[in-house]
């Protein structure tokens, strides 16, 4: 296969990386917590997150859809849901449910460490662009670091996933915690996607990038002798 067509080939599959990381980033179903139900034929109030919002749903629980044993839920049934920005990082209602000492830094730390991924997405997309538009020499130099910047996108989409499934085992593990069952959703999935298809592909277009060793040493030495000659 030829270079070029390697090349274009990881540039799609970084912007499907890229859209991946994006959509984690800017939704709110990394976690989804569930409490004990205290009784049928009542409501719950089961929670899904993000980096930047909490939602609380309130679920009417019927002989129907509750299975002995599990936690309020599943969280795709009908119910009144109520989400706010950022009242899990200040003390309250929301900060109870949070465990605000605790679950604080986490939660502040996952989202800066985001933000730092989605800065090296833009940075290698700008050095996509130049070596799109580049001639020559140009166009695989700034492959080089364009490389670099997704591969560094990919490593932070990985600390920031560590960092959110941290802070969900602290939470769960905690003696005075409310929650009995958890699990990360879809926008937990969208980010491990993006930090395998980000890093691999940002280290494969690295290496494309390098220059193509000789298939034969021997051949090399032999004409860099015969020109010495």
């Amino acid at each position: 296969m030829h270079k070029r067509t390697k090349i274009k080939i990881a540039i799609f599959v970084l912007l499907v990386g890229m859209a991946c990381m994006f959509t984690a980033v800017v939704t709110d179903h990394w976690a989804v917590l569930s409490p004990r139900v205290e009784k049928v034929n009542g409501t719950c109030e089961a929670a899904h997150f993000g980096l930047w919002r909490l939602c609380k749903k309130h679920i009417y629980m019927t002989t129907e859809t509750y299975v002995e044993g599990h936690g309020c839920g599943p969280i795709s049934l009908p119910g009144a849901e109520n989400c706010t920005y950022f009242k899990h990082f200040t003390p309250g209602q929301d900060a109870e449910i949070f465990e605000y000492k605790t679950q604080k830094e986490y939660n502040i730390s996952a989202a800066a460490i985001s933000i730092f991924s989605l800065a090296f997405m833009i940075l290698g997309s700008l050095c996509l662009m130049g070596s799109c538009t580049g001639k020559g020499k140009g166009r695989d130099y700034l492959l080089k670091p364009a490389g670099m910047f997704f591969a560094f996108a990919g490593l932070c989409a990985f600390i920031s996933l560590e960092v959110m499934r941290q802070s969900v085992k602290r939470m769960i593990d905690s003696e005075e915690t409310i929650w009995i069952e958890y699990y990360y959703a879809w926008s937990f999935g969208c980010a491990c996607a993006g930090f395998v298809l980000l890093f691999l592909t940002g280290i494969a277009l690295l290496l494309l990038s390098m220059p193509q060793m000789p298939r034969n040493p021997w051949e090399t030495c032999m004409d860099a002798e015969e020109q010495v000659e």
